[in-house]
């Protein structure tokens, strides 16, 4: 547990003996402790930025005269000429890298984590390639070079630049944990309890923040006068990229009286999260015209997005109902000759807005529950039979399904719906439960996939799965569903805990 005595401390440069002073006034009542002073933070950012982009450039040159090298050697055993290849890869290069720095993508900040980089790389990637080739159409040089090198070169490239950073990812949160990489310089002011609360709940030093100070206020209107100005001149010898007022949000006097302060220190001043914030993971923001508010629940979907996660359900729905048609006549034959009972078993389950419908599956056990309680299979049930246990092993039982897709009930990837009696028993344990029906729910999802499936016997199984539901819900994309159906079938995880 950290507190406010851990916290890192820039020394104050030469300069002015009454600041400094005033510093170490605060120092001594904030409990600042020592740490390695990093004046040249700026340099530092700016010179991984040019490392960044740098190594983005070197791996995809060598990936342009691998893809050249390999290519030719197995189609003309270096008889083709490679020469106008690498000038369009040289120019796709210069032109990603480009793009990223106009972006801002190489900033250190960007590089504590890899969410983000595969999205956002591969709209320019693409960008890039097009621009290439556009630019050899004009220039006349496609005819000279090799398509399929150059195709091969597309494959590969973002393959490559994605690994890099990748590695490079794993180099800076190392040095953050350590305390090395230094993505922000940053002041902390408030209350000595939210100080200690924001350091302990965050880390922000493993986020890449340098904390140079932290001065704790005492909650009297005078002493805290005499903080705010001592604060606030050593601030302005720290000289910190950041502050972070640390207070409660119904203590506006507080906030208002460390902004007045803090105004007049070149940085930027932030409203320290107050705890609710803990409970959205989107919470940003939002302005409609003149109207600034916090939106903490994530945005809507847009129209056009609704429709094009509809179509996408549908085409792979009905194509896999096609494909699997065999199968699923086979499947309910089994299960026929196996027990007795109905080969399908329909339950209802809670929708989009907690709309109910009947979801669809094989039936895997003896018993077809559907009341207000329902006792949940467990390892090494009796009674799920032997069809059943093989086809819940291999999701197969999920099959069914289908045709709730296609009805418009059920998505082919979103949060798994729950037995109405156990939404119940879930929405009075977690809070944010009720937002996985904001969706609709899905045959698979992002929790499947990270093995959070099977039996819930504890609090801590049902908060995971709820945490993972939440997170595609904020983070829905088409790739994220591609991927999700692409782990669903080959990811060992996404048969884990099988009942």
């Amino acid at each position: 547990m950290s507190s406010i005595a851990d916290l890192p401390f820039s020394s104050l440069r030469k300069g002015d003996a009454r600041a400094k002073a005033a510093a170490d006034s605060a120092a001594l009542r904030s409990g600042w402790s020592r740490a390695m002073p990093s004046p040249n933070a700026a340099l530092m950012r700016a010179s991984f930025s040019v490392i960044a982009a740098l190594v983005d450039m070197a791996v995809i040159l060598a990936t342009a005269i691998a893809c050249e090298t390999l290519y030719h050697y197995f189609a003309y055993g270096y008889d083709g000429s490679t020469l106008p290849n690498l000038r369009l890869c040289m120019f796709a290069a210069i032109l990603f890298v480009l793009s990223n720095v106009m972006r801002h993508e190489y900033a250190i900040k960007n590089y504590l984590t890899l969410e983000g980089h595969g999205w956002r790389g591969s709209v320019l990637w693409s960008v890039a390639f097009v621009c290439a080739l556009t630019f050899g159409f004009l220039a006349k040089a496609t005819e000279e070079s090799s398509r399929g090198a150059f195709v091969l070169f597309y494959a590969t490239g973002f393959l490559s630049v994605y690994a890099a950073r990748a590695a490079l990812v794993g180099v800076v949160r190392r040095s953050a944990e350590r305390g090395g990489a230094s993505a922000r310089r940053v002041f902390l002011v408030g209350f000595e309890s939210d100080i200690d609360e924001f350091t302990r709940r965050y880390q922000p030093w493993e986020s890449g923040m340098n904390i140079v100070a932290a001065v704790a206020l005492r909650d009297r209107a005078d002493a805290m006068q005499d903080d705010l100005a001592l604060a606030q001149a050593s601030a302005r010898m720290l000289l910190p990229d950041d502050v972070f007022i640390l207070a409660p949000w119904s203590r506006t006097d507080v906030i208002d009286d460390c902004v007045a302060a803090f105004l007049r220190v070149p940085a930027s001043i932030h409203l320290g999260p107050e705890r609710v914030l803990d409970r959205f993971a989107d919470a940003h923001i939002n302005k409609i015209g003149s109207i600034a508010s916090l939106n903490l629940s994530g945005r809507r979907h847009e129209s056009l997005e609704i429709i094009a996660k509809r179509l996408f359900d549908i085409v792979l729905a009905a194509a896999g109902l096609i494909a699997l048609s065999p199968m699923l006549l086979a499947v309910a034959a089994a299960i026929k000759l196996d027990s007795k009972g109905p080969a399908l078993f329909f339950q209802r389950r809670h929708g989009f807005n907690r709309e109910p419908f009947r979801i669809a599956k094989f039936r895997s056990m003896t018993t077809m529950e559907d009341g207000r309680e329902i006792t949940q299979a467990t390892a090494g049930d009796k009674r799920v039979t032997r069809v059943g246990r093989f086809i819940r092993r291999y999701n197969i039982d999920e099959l069914p399904q289908l045709f709730n897709v296609l009805r418009g009930d059920m998505s082919l990837v979103g949060p798994r719906p729950h037995a109405l009696a156990h939404d119940q028993i879930f929405e009075r344990k977690i809070a944010l439960y009720a937002r996985r029906h904001n969706v609709k729910p899905g045959i698979t999802g992002w929790a499947q996939v990270n093995g959070l499936r099977g039996e819930i016997d504890s609090p801590e199984k049902i908060r995971l799965r709820v945490e993972h539901d939440l997170y595609y819900i904020d983070h829905w994309s088409l790739p994220l569903d591609v991927g999700i159906i692409f782990m669903t079938i080959f990811s060992r995880k996404a048969y884990r805990n099988a009942l």
